[in-house]
């Protein structure tokens, strides 16, 4: 015989219990952005050097993105986007999604990111496209 008080197996879970998930990433986001703020990249010996720039002197789609948290953190978009454009997109993208993704789970609704393959293949191509044109003399501009 079940307890009145016992909890279903297929109950679900109160308001606070969904939102835990993404309130727990958005305290690691702001802390890590909050750190990159607080410990400037464009200073030496902060952080290690990329290791494809470092070994072949080429700038990965990643180079730049620590100077781009910091320059958003400061509110200097201008820099940010210098630094790290496609690193600006993905912050404004992550925004968008964690907040779909919190007033979902606030309602109790699913969250599916399903993007079809011809956006992840689009994406792939344009940060692929981005990285050749970075590496290139008249892409200088580019350069983090």
């Amino acid at each position: 015989m079940r307890s009145v008080n016992a909890p279903s197996p297929h109950a679900v879970p109160g308001r606070a219990a969904r939102l835990a998930v993404p309130a727990g990433l958005l305290a690691a986001v702001t802390a890590a952005f909050a750190y990159v703020a607080a410990v400037d990249p464009n200073e030496p010996g902060h952080y290690p050097v990329c290791p494809l720039l470092g070994l072949t002197g080429l700038y990965c789609p990643g180079c730049g993105g620590l100077r781009s948290a910091h320059a958003v953190a400061h509110g200097d978009l201008a820099a940010a986007l210098q630094a790290n454009a496609p690193a600006v997109l993905g912050y404004a993208a992550f925004a968008v999604l964690w907040t779909v993704w919190v007033i979902r789970a606030a309602r109790g609704r699913p969250v599916r990111l399903d993007p079809p393959p011809a956006v992840l293949w689009t994406a792939g191509g344009l940060l692929l496209a981005f990285t050749v044109l970075r590496n290139t003399p008249f892409g200088g501009w580019l350069h983090p």
